[in-house]
């Protein structure tokens, strides 16, 4: 990984967030909260690309920081991982089904904690990468088909004055050749005089070359 990844760390507990910051501030940028509202400031003011969130917290407990980010578009991609003292199978199938995507029972063992934040910002670059190329390709679908679009428009009998040469167009009123053109596709003008038209309007005057 080039790039230096931002953690959040959520807990209410100073100690906490003291040792597990340590742990990982030689490879990361941290960020810290000690509650959820201050967390969900934290997520809008500077987009950390994981979060490391304790569940038992007053007032707005991990859970409930965790329902709120996932309901924002905004954030919803970021991996959260739950470092908690609630070592059961339902908090962890709770935070599972809430978006989190990693469950660590305190006290945490840090060589765990450190391959599963490496793996998920290694798989939220993949994803990024991917969501990047696809959008990309949306853009470039969406440019073809105006082009098509654009080409199609000048498909079929276009219905043309016989003595001004005006033409009608989709709005049925009848508009000049080169402004018709002009707005239905990419091709540029410019001005010259044939040499039926030259004997005609000027005659004896000859073209150069």
């Amino acid at each position: 990984m080039d790039k230096r990844f931002k953690i959040l760390i959520v807990d209410d507990e100073l100690i906490n967030i003291r040792v597990v910051k340590d742990a990982l501030k030689e490879e990361y940028s941290i960020i810290t909260a000690q509650n959820g509202y201050d967390a969900i400031s934290q997520l809008k003011e500077n987009r950390p690309d994981l979060i490391l969130l304790d569940v038992m917290m007053p007032d707005l407990n991990g859970f409930d920081v965790c329902a709120i980010i996932r309901a924002d578009d905004a954030f919803a991609d970021i991996p959260i991982i739950f470092l908690t003292a609630m070592d059961s199978a339902e908090g962890e199938m709770r935070g599972l089904e809430l978006g989190g995507i990693d469950y660590l029972a305190k006290p945490v063992n840090f060589v765990l904690l450190k391959l599963r934040v490496r793996n998920h910002l290694e798989l939220k670059e993949r994803n990024d990468l991917v969501r990047q190329q696809r959008d990309l390709l949306a853009r470039r679908t969406e440019e073809l088909e105006a082009a098509l679009a654009r080409v199609k428009r000048l498909e079929g009998i276009i219905p043309i004055c016989m003595h001004c040469k005006s033409i009608r167009n989709d709005s049925e009123s009848w508009q000049q050749l080169e402004s018709y053109f002009t707005e239905n596709s990419d091709a540029l003008f410019s001005h010259g005089i044939c040499p039926a038209c030259l004997a005609k309007h000027y005659p004896g005057v000859d073209l150069p070359g």
